[in-house]
């Protein structure tokens, strides 16, 4: 299977990572989008973390091949956020700044690590 070039490579088994991608509606943002589920996924996961990017510190978006991570990936999905629903206009508010996005992400991935944890979850292997 070709690796797709426009993607979001998120933990499935995180509640917080699998709200956010029922509700952002990113499919409907750009052509060919796909949501990718990292546990799913274990050597796209691989080739992020040979590069130095590690889906457990951040959520990956790939668009035209190009790869964000973490709160530069949680940046540009709210600049890509559709305006239908409060949800998505509350995203793109929020996040449209690199500035706040880079101060919450941390936060975000904080929330994240203590959920799973609390859930009896493991890190994404």
């Amino acid at each position: 299977m070709t690796e797709p070039t426009n993607y979001l490579l998120y933990d499935g088994e995180c509640p917080f990572c699998s709200s956010y991608v029922r509700w952002s509606r990113l499919q409907e943002s750009v052509p060919g989008f796909r949501l990718l589920d990292a546990r799913e996924n274990p050597s796209l996961v691989a080739d992020h973390r040979e590069a130095g990017r590690e889906v457990n510190t951040g959520m990956i978006l790939s668009l035209n091949g190009i790869p964000y991570h973490g709160h530069l990936a949680l940046n540009r999905l709210a600049l890509l956020s559709t305006s239908s629903g409060f949800l998505n206009k509350l995203n793109s508010l929020l996040f449209r700044s690199e500035a706040v996005s880079s101060f919450a992400y941390p936060l975000m991935v904080a929330g994240r690590n203590t959920v799973l944890k609390l859930l009896g979850r493991n890190q994404v292997s």
